[in-house]
């Protein structure tokens, strides 16, 4: 019955949980590292919205970083105690500030990436899915509590933190490295940042996640006498083919837990700065994303990497020409994955089973998530949401019925 209660106090809630993800998005909240100035003034405006909530406790910690609005990066944790106040089980449910950059402008062609409106049903701008919709759900699945007067078996921490899309230096990887008070080895986390159309997969595991950085030298010369120099580009272009080749056929196993189900090797980015046709460029980079299955140690992926590089650079020796170095621009090496019997996991198969009748399915993913720090401190995480998987496309959006039924399973997660 106190399930039922809350969902229909959910429901009531509905228009101002449109209000508030539409305020939300207004607010561009981009990284530095993307151009931005990073969450100042959506964190304001968050903590504007809470104020006179009925929390036990609002704590901000702020990340310095002198790039961003007035030198930090802020994280906003609110407690909602349980039914035996500070002694209650705890629950966290973290969502991230941040957003990334709106992309190719002309993209949009529902709305400008930040001016929402409401269509059919959904809420358009950057950021609506990812991870507004599931900060809003997570806000609107304690004030029904509140409203109601219901203090839940389980004291509800919502973690509001910065930084998520581009490494976490400032938000959650902060936090555990200068706050690890915070945390503790029984506490149950929810990340609602991944999911499925009907909510019914639950991310128990994440492949590691490398990102190298190939910058090959070489020696600038016009394009009509190529033996004067040495053409950077096509030294890339062979040691990238290579690389391709030599990642997915060594390290090629097959993990049916995942989706897609083996490592993953995607070139991504390359360029050199060559601005003429008849230019051979003495320089190039190119960036490989990897995300591989835990089975495998990404420090053997960087040295065969290396080993490739100097194979290459012999090929084409001419003088001390080529040289190719490698950097790794972000590493997350995959951690045990969250047990298939865990608490939070049977919890959350069995809210989403009341309230949808539906089975849920557990499994893992290539993209990275605030879950893995959890699994690195031995605390069991999932990743659930009810997503259209628009995440960092034109067009973004957020479902309307997904925020209000996505409410109602965070709050029951509380009370079962």
């Amino acid at each position: 019955m106190t399930i039922e209660l809350i969902s229909q106090e959910v429901e009531k809630l509905r228009d101002e949980m449109v209000n508030t993800l539409m305020e939300l998005i207004k607010i561009p909240a981009i990284s530095p590292d993307s151009g931005g100035e990073g969450e100042y003034d959506k964190a304001m405006k968050l903590l504007d919205i809470i104020n006179d909530w009925p929390f036990d406790k609002i704590e901000r910690y702020d990340a310095p970083d002198e790039r961003a609005k007035n030198g930090i990066r802020p994280n906003i944790i609110a407690y909602y105690y349980g039914e035996k106040g500070e002694e209650s089980p705890r629950l966290w449910i973290l969502t991230h500030l941040d957003i990334v950059p709106p992309g190719d402008l002309s993209k949009w062609t529902v709305t400008k990436p930040f001016e929402p409106v409401v269509r059919d049903g959904k809420i358009y701008g950057r950021g609506s899915e990812d991870n507004t919709q599931s900060l809003v759900a997570s806000l609107y699945a304690v004030r029904a509590l509140m409203n109601l007067g219901i203090r839940p078996k389980r004291t509800i921490i919502l973690a509001f933190v910065s930084d998520e899309e581009t490494g976490s230096k400032y938000g959650l990887g902060w936090l555990m490295k200068e706050h690890p008070e915070l945390f503790r080895k029984d506490d149950l986390v929810l990340v609602p940042d991944g999911g499925n159309e009907d909510g019914t997969f639950i991310e128990i595991a994440e492949k590691s996640i490398l990102w190298m950085k190939i910058s090959v030298k070489g020696k600038q010369v016009h394009a009509s006498m190529p033996d004067k120099g040495l053409n950077a580009h096509r030294v890339a272009l062979d040691y990238a083919l290579r690389l391709d080749k030599l990642l997915h056929e060594k390290y090629n196993a097959r993990d049916e837990v995942f989706d897609p189900p083996e490592s993953t090797f995607e070139p991504t980015m390359g360029g050199n700065p060559s601005d003429a046709p008849n230019i051979a460029p003495g320089e190039h980079e190119l960036v490989f994303d990897c995300r591989v299955l835990p089975q495998y140690k990404l420090d053997d992926i960087l040295n065969d990497a290396k080993e490739l590089a100097k194979q290459v650079e012999e090929e084409h020796k001419k003088g001390e020409l080529p040289k190719i170095e490698i950097e790794v621009l972000q590493r997350m090496d995959a951690p045990a994955p969250t047990p298939k019997d865990s608490e939070i996991v049977k919890l959350l198969q069995e809210a989403i089973k009341k309230l949808r009748g539906k089975d849920a399915k557990v499994g893992g993913i290539g993209g990275g998530t605030f879950a893995a720090y959890f699994r690195k401190l031995g605390i069991p995480a999932v990743v659930w949401a009810t997503l259209d998987e628009l995440a960092h496309q034109p067009n973004e959006y957020a479902k309307i019925e997904n925020i209000v039924e996505d409410a109602k399973v965070m709050a029951a997660l509380a009370l079962l």
